[in-house]
């Protein structure tokens, strides 16, 4: 896979520069992308990806994000039965499923325990914005405050989801991060940016502080539904493929 373009006024398009994936390459090259990133605590963390008839794409158990591949993924119900596949759905998948009741604007979720989103998340506190990279994706930002309990319980994840409300992104109290949008693309640019922005403003807070960035320009980034930065997710897309070439040959049997 190469790139070979005039790059004079040149306006990319995804498909030029990225190739046409499968849905569950697709989420396999989420996932990958998104280790280095910090997402990468053992087995825990679970991805879903709305299908046209109402099915959702998932990660399964047992299988850590850099391990698993297209022919590991499952398909689910919105009850969490497996429907196709031949791995359980992870353990904690009742928070997507009851986000995905609620939240018919929801196409893709992510739930994982990253190593900067879980500090700001143990600590019941929301990050400031200390620089443009931390804006990037946009959407909304709160913080469930009440840890009731592994989200793997119907109840608790439902109470999860409601304290969310309209919210893009939570940091779940004690717990770890979940992000939400309506496509891979945003959930890929979502997950990057606010796991840079714990990340930076831990170390900018460990030097004395900082100056968050104004609320005009929080309010210009904030409005992006996270589908417009394109190139991004296509350049890390292109990593993970270039590592692992067989994606691309990848077919359904």
């Amino acid at each position: 896979m190469s790139l070979a373009m005039d790059r004079v006024g040149f306006r990319a398009t995804p498909d030029e520069l990225l190739p046409a994936l499968d849905p569950r390459v697709e989420l396999v090259v989420l996932a990958r992308s998104l280790v280095p990133e910090g997402y990468d605590d053992h087995l825990a963390g679970h991805i879903t990806i709305k299908q046209d008839d109402g099915t959702f794409l998932c990660n399964p158990w047992f299988l850590p994000w850099d391990e698993f591949g297209p022919d590991d993924v499952i398909r689910i119900d919105l009850d969490g039965t497996v429907v196709e596949g031949d791995w359980p759905a992870p353990l904690g998948i009742p928070l997507h499923l009851e986000l995905h009741k609620r939240r018919h604007d929801v196409n893709v979720a992510l739930h994982h325990h990253s190593h900067w989103g879980s500090v700001w998340a143990n600590a019941s506190r929301i990050p400031p914005y200390p620089d443009q990279s931390s804006l990037l994706g946009g959407g909304t930002l709160v913080l469930v405050d009440e840890y009731e309990g592994g989200v793997s319980s119907s109840d608790l994840a439902a109470h999860a989801v409601e304290a969310m409300a309209g919210a893009d992104m939570a940091l779940l109290a004690n717990h770890g991060v979940f992000v939400t949008g309506t496509s891979v693309r945003a959930v890929h640019q979502r997950a990057v940016a606010l796991e840079h922005r714990c990340k930076m403003a831990w170390r900018v807070e460990a030097l004395g502080g900082g100056t968050s960035l104004p609320e005009q320009i929080r309010a210009q980034f904030g409005k992006s539904d996270g589908n417009g930065f394109i190139g991004f997710w296509e350049a890390m897309a292109r990593r993970v493929l270039k590592r692992e070439p067989e994606l691309l040959e990848w077919r359904p049997s």
